[in-house]
């Protein structure tokens, strides 16, 4: 039997009293994001910058993608 805080923890994967982050979709490569993210656009696709490598960044930036926030 688990602590009510441990099984809100994995319901929901934050501890409680934090609230819940809005689910902003998945990127190109799988990632799951979140409103407030910050992702790369690339014509009608984006991705999630803290899981892309330096390179891929400056590939997409070269290329004409726009940073935002998911």
């Amino acid at each position: 039997m688990n602590h009510p805080s441990v099984d809100y923890i994995e319901r929901t994967g934050y501890p409680a009293g934090f609230p819940e982050q809005a689910q902003y979709g998945f990127d190109g490569l799988g990632n799951e994001v979140f409103a407030g993210d910050e992702i790369l656009v690339f014509n009608d696709e984006f991705f999630l910058k803290e899981t892309l490598f330096q390179e891929s960044i400056e590939l997409l930036g070269v290329l004409g993608a726009e940073e935002r926030r998911a």
